[in-house]
């Protein structure tokens, strides 16, 4: 294959998030979340696996940074657990859990690593949720506040805070088909979902900024949503709904064009927008320094009649066909498509100029346990799959940078196997491979490979 070069000063790092990788789910005045919930309901997540003591980061992390720096990486996301700060949600916040992410961020920037914040990846509070969650517009008044403390705390060394992580999951698999935390199947709390998240963002990145965070942003899951014949208007039509639901009903609040009419009409069929008030789109358009974008698989769809659409896309039922994976999957069985990483990025670059992108996520699931055929005699894991979907990846975003795109930088998800949601611990993402009964860390060839990407600062 041919040599890339990255542009200099590209960022390389790794990404994990709070109730994948810390455990301590009762340490130190740390409240209950919706995950802690969901993942002790029978039934909702593979084995009854909790994020209990996942990783155990929380009392583990030195050893982590360390590894993170023997890698070589320049930045290390990581995400805050608000029920560490604000046990209820709201209220006074919590010294203890504000402790350990002022230790971590120490110990990161001791060893030279740039920590990159994001306040929330799922794991809201469960007082709120009993509130009503998302679904209800104070949620978003809290995420706010709850913003400001962290930056009381850590705004001195933190340089990149990120509001959310995949607003899309948290409101359409949360509320939407209830496959992820907390559950609900309410097409109308989904969207009421989505302008709450987006409304949350929106007042989080004013007090940030105007408490003086330098780089404020937010991460979404956008997806290459391509057609089944791209010579069938009914196909079209199809990509356009999807492409509404997934990247515009965020995409273009976001950047200040607020909500796109199609999408309107699409969601007043469902329920009635009146959530949207006046002055909040202005909010929502709070100046981005900077859009992460995780992506992992391309979706293509077909226009059907008797399409069985998906409730994770809420009014896609008889109208979209969602089509199955074809050729290269992964464990998650999602199709490995690094071509789509590039028309995504360039499409976003396009439609949406002047945004500095980061990929803040991308990986591959593998069934690299210990026990299968990547791991050979010295226990030492072979994996080989994941080594070649991150490099047709980089080569991807390379490819887009080539084409004028303005990406500052990649972090691999995820640094450690970890609790994967609904999935429990049968899948792994990490380039570290954890043991989960002594907790040790391997790092596999993935990890040796990408430290050499970093070190070459390229392929």
């Amino acid at each position: 294959m041919n040599e890339v070069r990255f542009p200099e000063g590209f960022v390389w790092g790794a990404a994990t998030a709070a109730y994948q990788i810390e455990g301590a789910a009762r340490d130190d005045g740390r409240g209950e979340s919706i995950w802690d919930t969901f993942s002790r309901t029978p039934g909702k997540v593979f084995a009854g696996h909790t994020g209990d003591v996942a990783c155990d980061h929380y009392h583990r992390y030195a050893d982590d940074v360390a590894l993170m720096a023997e890698l070589g990486l320049a930045a290390y996301r990581f995400s805050v657990a608000w029920p560490r700060i604000r046990p209820d949600g709201t209220g006074p916040v919590n010294p203890r859990g504000l402790d350990f992410y002022d230790r971590l961020t120490d110990a990161l920037l001791d060893r030279g690593i740039d920590p990159i914040v994001t306040l929330y990846h799922w794991d809201l509070p469960q007082t709120l949720q009993d509130r009503g969650g998302w679904a209800s517009r104070e949620t978003a008044e809290h995420f706010a506040d709850y913003a400001l403390a962290v930056h009381a705390r850590l705004g001195d060394r933190i340089r990149t805070w990120t509001t959310l992580n995949e607003p899309w999951c948290s409101a359409y698999l949360g509320y939407g088909n209830g496959v992820h935390a907390p559950g609900e199947r309410d097409a109308g709390a989904a969207f009421r979902a989505v302008h709450h998240l987006l409304l949350g963002h929106g007042l989080a990145a004013r007090a940030l900024r105007a408490a003086g965070a330098r780089t404020v942003g937010i991460t979404l899951n956008p997806a290459d949503v391509a057609p089944a014949d791209p010579d069938s208007a009914a196909d079209a039509a199809a990509v356009r709904l999807v492409d509404g639901l997934q990247n515009r009903i965020f995409l273009d609040p976001l950047t200040g064009a607020g909500y796109p009419a199609d999408v309107l009409e699409h969601v007043a069929r469902m329920v009635e927008p009146t959530f949207v008030r006046d002055g909040d789109e202005k909010i929502i358009a709070a100046p981005l320094d900077l859009l992460g974008i995780n992506y992992y698989s391309p979706t293509y769809v077909a226009g059907r009649p008797d399409g069985a659409g998906s409730s994770a896309y809420p009014g896609t039922e008889g109208a979209v066909e969602f089509l199955p994976a074809t050729g290269p999957v992964s464990d998650m069985g999602w199709q490995i498509e690094p071509a789509g990483l590039t028309r995504l990025l360039v499409r976003i670059a396009t439609d949406y100029p002047g945004l500095p992108l980061m990929i803040t996520e991308n990986g591959g699931a593998f069934p690299d346990d210990g026990s299968s055929p990547a791991a050979d005699a010295a226990g030492r894991i072979h994996d080989a799959d994941r080594i070649a979907y991150l490099d047709g990846h980089l080569r991807a975003a390379h490819e887009a940078i080539s084409r004028g795109v303005d990406l500052r930088g990649y972090l691999v998800w995820s640094l450690l196997d970890n609790f994967e949601w609904a999935e429990g611990y049968r899948k792994r993402f990490g380039i570290v491979h954890v043991d989960y009964l002594n907790q040790r860390r391997t790092p596999k060839s993935s990890a040796r490979w990408y430290q050499e990407v970093i070190s070459r600062n390229g392929l």
